[in-house]
């Protein structure tokens, strides 16, 4: 059978036993009065508390305050005069290169939208010197224009509103401003030249927003009750995309066209796939592979796997997003613990065009397609079906999707390494490596590589060690421009791993720091499940972070073992994989998971 519910521009398609196992849970959320509660939130600026509950007692605290993504179709329209000014005035002053830097998960949804405007925007969200360099030398400094960002953290305790991170400006993006200011002074420009260079988006009285009122930048105010991903249709998603020269007036209005829907009992996008997220996530298949069949909305896969990973992965349990390259990807195929979900149709589906005048419809699947989703519709709609699709699914599996409870243990452990005396640089120690074959050094405890001797034995010890029903993540700290090859391990450890084990084993890939926000929430929240892999890389020309005691570079590498202390602190198997050389270390990896 396939279920087709269509409104408001999108259409959400569901097929064979994903009906079965949906539908039962549609109806109650229903009759919970879920929708009409959940949208009560958009409603006169306010949440009711009927609302805020939906999540239980304990979550009630932070649902009040970062319930605001709901109404943002309509409140952001208030910026577009802003946003409009800025942009004129960055083109009259010659500025047409708009880099995004900073830290926080707030790069995915500009980048996103940039993307699928076919603009150009420089999302610099990493920590890697080779990538910073790259943007310092390629030319174009001085038309240069650097968006600082910042959102509230709605699921903080006490409901502060502060930059999104740390209560002090995160560290990413003090290095990234740092550096670019001097970059400019360096260039001869100072004064106002040099302050009309800097754009921040920040909540009023943060610290992200004082430091842009002492420099003198020009400041757009965020919105304190929307943070993360759920702040895609708010000041921090809609700047940096209207700088670089995307219509973000046109997101809106389809954002807009889906906002009307969402209280709907039944002709409900958003609540249907919810409930499919739900559901299957009750039925064991918590694992959501995504695969992009989308012409023309480049990036929101990204996006959907931080939203998603970070609002659901905590307390023990969690929806992972498995990104893959396509349809016939390494990965993409059935298992008893996986969702499929394409972005886009496929020829091949059935259903599609066979909606009824009510929304929704019913015809016989094809012999094979027995389950799956597929979500189509333009990019701000998507932004909000897919924002209450999430909420909607972490009330069925019992978690608060506004609190990131296992984020900041991270950041504080980089920061504990970062911390030197005045004028000395941090040291971060490391042990010797378990395995070293040509570029390539192993550092894991022996219970995990298991004493192997060549690469290929370690690579595949560690995909033979993730659990039934478990996965393998990798976090390259890595220049994503640069280093392009370290994303294609994904689907090689994939295909390596269906290959050695009995079942396949979801591997997933991230950009990191990029991806700390939020897949690695569900890393250290989610179902401990998961085996990690890290990749580092020796760095050749790093950058200083003038007025730090520490360089771009160790400022990345203490990121990696912040981040891999927690892991191996509650108990989830790792290892790092380091390069001596970059380019030869992949080309190394490449042929010891092809050999």
């Amino acid at each position: 059978m396939t279920s087709v519910v269509t409104a408001g521009g999108i259409s959400v398609t569901m097929r064979g036993a994903l009906v079965d196992g949906t539908e039962p849970l549609l109806d109650r959320l229903v009759s919970d009065g879920v929708p009409v509660r959940l949208a009560s939130g958009a409603r006169g600026g306010s949440v009711p508390s009927r609302a805020s509950r939906l999540w239980g007692p304990d979550a009630a605290a932070a649902a009040e305050r970062g319930l605001g993504w709901l109404d943002l179709p309509e409140r952001s329209r208030g910026l577009l005069g802003r946003l409009a000014e800025l942009a004129g005035e960055a083109r009259g002053a010659g500025l047409d290169r708009v880099v995004l830097a900073g830290g926080g998960g707030a790069g995915p949804a500009p980048e996103a939208v940039a993307r699928t405007a076919g603009v150009e925007l420089t999302v610099l969200d990493g920590t890697d010197p080779h990538q910073a360099r790259a943007v310092l030398g390629d030319g174009r400094l001085a038309r240069t224009l650097v968006v600082l960002t910042g959102t509230a953290d709605p699921g903080e305790a006490g409901g502060a509103l502060r930059s999104f991170g740390p209560p002090e400006v995160d560290v990413e993006t003090d290095a990234h401003r740092r550096i670019f200011e001097d970059a400019f002074r360096r260039a001869g420009i100072s004064g106002a030249a040099l302050r009309r260079r800097f754009a921040v988006v920040a909540v009023p009285g943060s610290p992200l927003a004082a430091l842009a009122e002492e420099s003198g930048y020009r400041l757009v105010e965020a919105e304190g009750d929307a943070g993360g991903p759920f702040a895609a249709l708010g000041a921090a998603g809609l700047l940096p995309a209207a700088l670089a020269g995307a219509d973000v007036a046109r997101l809106l209005d389809e954002a807009a066209a889906l906002a009307p829907t969402l209280d709907l009992p039944y002709d409900n996008p958003a609540l249907a796939l919810g409930a499919a997220l739900g559901s299957s996530a009750l039925a064991g298949r918590d694992k959501l592979v995504v695969a992009d069949h989308t012409p023309g909305l480049a990036g929101l896969r990204d996006w959907v796997e931080h939203l998603v990973a970070g609002a659901t992965g905590k307390d023990g349990k969690g929806v992972l997003p498995v990104v893959v390259e396509g349809v016939e990807a390494p990965g993409f195929g059935a298992a008893g613990d996986v969702r499929r979900v394409l972005l886009g149709d496929r020829p091949d589906e059935p259903g599609q065009g066979r909606a009824t005048a009510g929304g929704r419809s019913s015809a016989p699947s094809e012999p094979g397609r027995e389950a799956g989703l597929s979500v189509t519709g333009p990019l701000g709609a998507q932004f909000l079906l897919w924002q209450y699709a999430a909420a909607v699914a972490c009330r069925v599996i019992g978690v608060n999707p506004f609190a990131r409870p296992d984020v900041r243990e991270s950041r504080d452990n980089a920061a504990a390494l970062l911390r030197a005396e005045e004028g000395v640089s941090p040291t971060v120690i490391a042990r010797p490596a378990a395995l070293v074959s040509g570029a390539v050094e192993v550092h894991g405890p022996e219970d995990l590589i298991g004493g192997a001797r060549t690469l290929t034995d370690a690579l595949e010890a560690v995909l033979a060690g993730v659990p039934e029903r478990g996965y393998l993540a990798v976090m390259a700290y890595l220049d994503r421009w640069g280093d392009p090859d370290a994303g294609g391990l994904r689907s090689l450890l994939a295909e390596r791993g269906a290959a050695v084990r009995r079942s396949p084993v979801p591997v997933t890939f991230g950009w990191a720091p990029r991806c700390l926000p939020a897949t690695g929430q569900y890393h250290k929240g989610g179902p401990p499940n998961g085996t990690f892999v890290q990749v580092t890389g020796r760095v050749k020309d790093d950058l200083p972070v003038p007025g730090r005691p520490y360089t771009l570079g160790q400022l990345q590498l203490a990121q990696a073992f912040g981040d891999m202390r927690v892991l191996r602190s509650r108990g989830r198997p790792a290892v790092r994989l380091h390069l001596r050389d970059r380019v030869d270390g992949l080309a190394q990896l490449t042929k010891a998971l092809t050999a």
